[in-house]
């Protein structure tokens, strides 16, 4: 049974996976935004939050080792030592005001080959707030009232009896039947130069 189990699996073993993973947050770290499946995005999330985390509690941290026990443990769920020393030293200024939600995905539709969902994932700027959703028009009260009057006048109007009704559709069908008839085209003959 599946209980208690909230990671993604992504069809690979867990060794693959957690290599996937940090390849993915390097290439992350170092271009600022990738495009990948959107499945491995949304792993990804979570896996370069923690990074970006550990980063900040060691710019805050007072003493050296405790900076140096944040940075191995970076390198160990990473392991590339050149992009958790940009992460570190470089880019961790850029969320040093943000409380989380230090990334970005967005859908870009399927891939051709095989279909599969694409997506791609950045890094936020430090100064980033989005963007503004448009705001929906409030909804016409009064256009309500008036399809609910619309309605009730128009009940009435179909209670009418079925005679009536069959008289009105007789000119209908009758103007169907004035309708022009195409006339038949007869092919052209052609004449070709050879001929002349």
């Amino acid at each position: 049974m599946r209980h208690s189990k909230r990671r993604h699996v992504l069809g690979v073993t867990g060794p693959h996976r957690s290599a996937m993973m940090g390849n993915l947050a390097v290439a992350l770290i170092s271009h600022g935004r990738i495009e990948t499946t959107l499945a491995k995005a949304k792993a990804l999330r979570p896996f370069i939050e923690k990074l970006i985390t550990l980063a900040k509690k060691a710019e805050k941290a007072n003493d050296a080792a405790r900076k140096l026990h944040f940075r191995r443990l970076a390198i160990a769920r990473v392991r590339d030592k050149k992009a958790v020393a940009v992460l570190f030293d470089e880019r961790v200024t850029e969320f040093a005001e943000r409380a989380g939600g230090y990334t970005r995905i967005y859908k870009l539709g399927q891939r051709v080959g095989d279909a599969a969902e694409m997506g791609l994932i950045e890094l936020i700027d430090g100064n980033d707030e989005g963007y503004d959703k448009p705001k929906k028009k409030p909804a016409k009260k009064k256009a309500t009232k008036k399809v609910a009057k619309k309605t009730e006048e128009q009940e009435p109007e179909e209670s009418t009896p079925i005679e009536d009704a069959v008289t009105e559709e007789a000119p209908k069908d009758e103007a169907a039947e004035d309708v022009e008839t195409p006339v038949e085209e007869k092919p052209v003959e052609e004449t070709s130069s050879e001929e002349k």
